[in-house]
């Protein structure tokens, strides 16, 4: 699992992307530039996705050798060449879930994101992965099967929200925040600078 979490850790970008893409939809929503939100969304999405690509077929096409940067155990060596594709695939799907977690939180939606990470984390992926890796005997790969299926139903149903929003709505409901909670728009500032 160390092996895993060290080379996971080398794609830390999807952190940075899920900050970077919460500011811009928030901010693009705020300006009511509902189309730019939902461009930035794309634009976000699609570079985490094709960063996580690119360091899945690296992991992939090394699998060989790299496991020789951790560990001299051969046992060891042949576990991680075993379950490499496995972490190619978290790769990928840790990559996406950020950024699309970071679309939603930008929207103003915290409280459905935590729902869905509590849900689909906890109560389901969890809880897979327990049955696969103990009682169905299948070991670290059965627990990890279970938590990367978790996070996978987790960015369905991120993907879903976000496909289903009417962002010129969500831009409306961005305004109507900021008056309630006393934020000036750019023509009442402008006004007054005159």
């Amino acid at each position: 699992m160390l092996i895993y979490f060290s080379t996971n850790h080398l794609a830390l970008q999807h952190q940075h992307i899920n900050a970077a893409i919460s500011v811009r939809v928030s901010n693009e929503l705020g300006a009511a530039h509902p189309r730019t939100a939902r461009f930035s969304l794309v634009v976000a999405t699609l570079a985490s996705l094709l960063i996580g690509l690119v360091i899945a077929l690296a992991l992939v096409l090394a699998r060989n050798h790299y496991p020789d940067l951790f560990t001299n155990d051969a046992r060891v060596k042949e576990l991680v060449k075993e379950l490499t594709p496995l972490l190619a695939a978290c790769v990928i799907i840790n990559n996406v879930q950020p950024a699309l977690s970071g679309v939603a939180i930008g929207a103003g939606w915290q409280a459905a994101v935590a729902y869905v990470n509590i849900g689909c984390d906890y109560i389901f992926g969890i809880p897979l992965g327990l049955i696969l890796g103990y009682k169905l005997q299948m070991g670290v790969q059965g627990i990890w099967i279970g938590m990367l299926t978790g996070t996978v139903v987790q960015t369905g149903v991120l993907f879903w929200m976000i496909g289903k929003t009417n962002w010129s709505k969500e831009a409306s409901a961005a305004e109507e925040r900021i008056r309630k909670w006393g934020g000036d728009d750019d023509s009442k500032n402008k006004k007054s600078e005159q």
